[in-house]
C-alpha cells in the first residue's frame, strides 16, 4: 500500500471513530433526560410501538394520555408535557388563547375520519336537518370545526342550533340517551360508534376540513430539548408511514393499549390513510382559513396570524 493510501485509510478510520464518538457522546448527554409526550386514545405510541420506532430510544418517553385534544392543549399551555398531538382546530385555540406552543411537524388524512352522526332511527339525514337540533362537540376539537363549517355550507346560523360542549365519553353517553340529536367527532369515535352503535354519518370533512393535524411543542421546550423533539419527531413519521401499510399490526398494538376493538382501529386507520407532510406556506395558508372560518362565527374574537405559530427548524424525515 502507497503512502497516499495510508495517509487516506488513516483519515477515513480517523473520521468514522470521530463520528462515532460524537453520536456516541450525544446519545449519553440525551440518556439523562425526559420528554413528556402527550398523546391521544395513545394513537401515537400505539404506532411507535407497532412499528419498533420505541427501541433504543436514548431518552426517556414519559407518555400522558388525554381523551381529547383540548385538555392536551391546555396540558400543553400549562408546560405539563413538553410535546404532543393536536389537530388544526385545537391548535388554533390553544394560540388564540395566549399558549406560548409552536407546531414543530404535520401530518394530513383524509377527511372522513371525522363525521357528524346521529342515531340509526334518527328523522335526521342530511345537514339541513340540523335546524333547531342540539349538536354535541368538544369546545376546540377538530369536531367543534366540523359543525360550524357545517352549519355555514347549510345556510343555519349558529343560533339556530344548540351546541353543547362536552368531552367524547359524555357526548357518546348523551347521543344514546336522547339528550342531544348528533354528535361531531372523529375517529375512533366515528367509528366505534357506526360498528358498534350503528349511528350513521350525515356530513364529514370531505372539501370542508384540510385533514392536517400538528405535533406541538411548547417554546421552553424546543430550546431546551431540542435535540430529544428532533428525534422524536423522526420516530413519529417512520412510524406513520410504516403503518400505512400495516394497518392489521397496528390495529392489533393499538388494540392491547387502549382496549379498543381491532377491527375498530383498522377501521381507522384504512380510511384515515395518515400521512407526515411538511410545513410550508401552503400548508400554513390552510391554517390561515381555518382560522378565518373560527373568526366568521365569533367564537374567535380578532383576526389571529397563524404564521407565527409555526416552527420549521426541524425537517420532514426521510424527505
Amino acid at each position: 500500500m502507497t503512502y497516499p493510501a495510508l495517509r487516506f485509510t488513516h483519515r477515513l478510520l480517523s473520521g468514522l471513530m470521530f463520528a462515532a464518538l460524537t453520536v456516541g457522546a450525544a446519545q449519553a448527554a440525551l440518556a439523562g433526560t425526559t420528554l413528556k409526550v402527550g398523546d391521544q386514545q395513545l394513537q401515537t405510541r400505539g404506532v411507535l410501538e407497532a412499528s419498533g420506532q420505541l427501541k433504543n430510544v436514548p431518552y426517556q418517553i414519559e407518555w400522558f394520555n388525554f381523551p381529547a385534544a383540548q385538555p392536551l392543549g391546555e396540558a400543553l399551555n400549562a408546560g405539563a408535557i413538553d410535546v404532543g398531538g393536536l389537530g388544526d382546530a385545537p391548535l388554533i385555540f390553544a394560540y388564540a388563547a395566549g399558549a406560548r406552543v409552536r407546531a414543530v411537524a404535520a401530518t394530513r388524512s383524509a377527511p372522513v375520519d371525522l363525521a357528524i352522526i346521529v342515531p340509526d332511527g334518527s328523522p335526521i339525514r342530511s345537514a339541513a336537518d340540523l335546524k333547531g337540533k342540539r349538536i354535541a362537540t368538544t369546545r376546540g376539537s377538530i369536531g367543534h370545526y366540523l359543525a360550524i363549517a357545517t352549519l355555514e355550507r347549510a345556510g343555519i346560523k349558529q343560533s339556530d342550533v344548540s351546541l353543547r360542549f362536552m368531552q367524547p365519553a359524555d357526548a357518546k353517553a348523551a347521543l344514546a340517551s336522547g339528550n342531544v340529536d348528533a354528535w361531531s367527532t372523529w375517529d375512533p369515535y366515528v367509528a366505534l360508534a357506526e360498528q358498534r352503535d350503528h349511528d350513521r354519518s350525515i356530513a364529514n370533512g370531505v372539501n370542508l376540513s384540510s385533514g392536517l393535524s400538528f405535533q406541538a411543542a411548547t417554546e421552553a421546550s424546543i430550546k431546551a430539548k431540542q435535540s430529544e423533539i428532533a428525534d422524536f419527531l423522526k420516530r413519529v413519521a417512520a412510524g406513520q408511514r410504516w403503518a400505512l401499510s400495516h394497518p392489521d399490526e397496528v390495529a392489533a398494538m393499538q388494540s392491547k393499549v387502549t382496549g379498543l376493538p381491532p377491527d375498530v382501529l383498522k377501521t381507522m386507520y384504512q380510511r384515515a390513510q395518515l400521512h407526515p407532510v411538511a410545513i410550508d406556506d401552503g400548508l400554513i395558508a390552510e391554517q390561515q382559513k381555518t382560522a378565518n372560518l373560527y373568526e366568521r362565527a365569533d367564537v374567535i374574537k380578532t383576526h389571529l396570524d397563524v404564521t407565527p405559530s409555526f416552527d420549521r427548524q426541524f425537517p420532514l424525515a426521510g424527505q
